[in-house]
């Protein structure tokens, strides 16, 4: 696994054309934009986990049943300060970087100084967003990386705390039928208490020469207030209906006073999050049902096996030292929104006939809800995403069997509670990515992309292309050069 997972990319800067087995939909036209860690060393020095990796951005481009293939490494200024040095020198979550033991004793304290508080890394390896007609390679930082979307350039960084008072901020924004893109941070610094903040950036915040950031436009929506201020929640991502945000403050959360003296107790920041198993919570809402999906877990864990030293195991070994791996399960959560103080105490107000989900009124008036479980072992799940916000009845995700790094794809069927598969010996696909036919009707008339690697040199990577309805294989474009495994993207002007 460690042969092709934590090996360090290379770029194709120039585009290469895939050989293509099959036929690629002559209406899929546009390109697929994905992202991901793509360097694990830097001169002698290596990174201690999967997701500290320097971004590697690669482009499949599709033009009239042909396809394309770029890829280029993000020019942040954590690539251009570590590949200046040849050592890693800017800190990752799970690597702590250190000064240079060649500076004196005043340099080395004024750099723990200023990290009391983090500047952290603009290390943008998770996924593309766009704002207004802007793309962004993104993490969960203050920081984004402007990138082109035709040619792959960085074109410069910004700041999200110069347009709104964030320390931190999803990869995963939603986008509404008008184009405004919705996300959501969190304050730590400035004035008043820290709180979540839900914020928006119009579809037509991009002046026409697009020399000023989207962000500039950006409009907070409203704020929430910790329930613990010295232990936010950790989040990857957040729930949008048509009425209403979903933001679940899970057990996974941030210590504050550990993130604040990592960098003087020689720890990676990695390690200032941690699981509270005993934090249970419940709030009295109003009117209707909300349903909500998520991706689960019974612990922490699955952050431990992406360390570099664990993927470096053989697949025998990974197996038998990971036994206790929690896999993710996908859930229905129903919030009844018409619960008021009168509301009947111990019984399930759910009245839904479609789902086992329950949600019960606490004697204190709090709500506890009983998920529905839906699908176990899969992750990365996706939509088509002209349902997002309202009912769907399919999405399509990654199999996880043995390793946090998928071997399958699959397709799950909410009404009939079945699915069906994609696999290939040997070979890792990536996430999913639904494309609806124009003009369709059905939810699921489109086709899946995937780009998939193997440890096998005699299966060049390729870009999977399959029938959404049936999962049957369509076309593969066989790429002639190194590809990376990849986590997230977006797709710009695919139809």
């Amino acid at each position: 696994m460690q042969s092709i997972i934590a090996k360090n990319g290379t770029e194709t800067p120039v585009p290469i054309r895939a050989q293509v087995e099959g036929s690629v939909p002559s209406w899929l036209q546009g390109t697929l934009l994905r992202n991901g860690p793509g360097m694990f060393s830097v001169g002698g020095h290596e990174y201690n986990h999967w997701f500290d990796g320097l971004s590697l951005i690669h482009s499949f481009t599709f033009v009239n049943g042909e396809v394309t293939y770029r890829s280029k490494f993000l020019k942040s200024d954590t690539y251009k300060k570590n590949t200046k040095a040849q050592r890693i020198v800017v800190s990752e979550f799970g690597t702590m970087s250190y000064p240079d033991p060649c500076k004196n004793i005043f340099s080395r304290a004024f750099t723990h100084l200023c990290n009391i508080i983090p500047d952290f890394t603009d290390n943008n390896l998770i996924n593309i967003i766009r704002y207004g007609e802007d793309y962004y390679a993104s993490s969960e930082i203050n920081y984004l990386n402007q990138v082109d979307p035709n040619t792959l350039e960085t074109v410069g960084r910004i700041n999200y705390r110069n347009h709104i008072a964030v320390n931190l901020a999803t990869a995963h924004p939603h986008y509404d039928e008008e184009g405004n893109t919705y996300n959501m941070g969190t304050s730590l610094m400035g004035l008043g208490l820290p709180k979540y903040v839900i914020f928006k950036v119009p579809a037509n915040a991009s002046d026409k020469e697009l020399k000023k950031p989207a962000l500039r436009k950006v409009q907070q929506i409203c704020s929430i207030p910790f329930r613990s201020t010295l232990f936010p929640s950790y989040y990857h991502s957040f729930g949008m209906t048509e009425n209403y945000i979903v933001f679940v403050e899970q057990p996974f959360k941030l210590d504050i006073a550990k993130l604040a003296t990592a960098y003087f107790r020689g720890v990676n920041w990695g390690s200032c999050l941690k699981y509270d198993k005993n934090d249970i919570t419940g709030k009295a809402l109003n009117d209707g049902h909300l349903v909500f999906d998520l991706i689960s877990y019974k612990d922490s864990n699955l952050y431990d096996m992406f360390y570099i030293h664990n993927l470096k195991q053989d697949n025998s070994n990974f197996i038998d030292s990971h036994k206790s791996f929690s896999l993710p399960m996908c859930q229905r959560f129903v919030l009844p929104l018409d619960i008021h103080k009168e509301s009947p105490r111990g019984s399930n107000t759910v009245t839904l006939t479609d789902t086992s989900a329950q949600a019960t009124v606490q004697e204190n008036g709090s709500v506890y809800c009983q998920p529905d479980d839906l699908f176990e072992g899969l992750e990365l799940p996706g939509i088509n995403y002209k349902f997002n916000a309202k009912k769907y009845r399919y999405f399509y995700g990654s199999r996880l069997e043995w390793s946090p790094h998928p071997n399958k794809i699959a397709k799950f069927d909410i009404v009939t509670r079945t699915h069906v598969e994609w696999c290939q010996e040997n070979s890792f696909p990536s996430e999913p990515v639904f494309v609806a036919s124009p003009g369709a009707v059905d939810e699921d008339d489109g086709v899946i992309l995937s780009s998939v690697i193997s440890p096998d040199p005699n299966i060049s990577p390729f870009l999977l292309v399959l029938n959404a309805k049936t999962f049957e294989e369509l076309a593969r474009a066989s790429i002639p050069a190194n590809v990376h495994m990849d986590l997230h993207g977006i797709t710009d002007s695919v139809t």
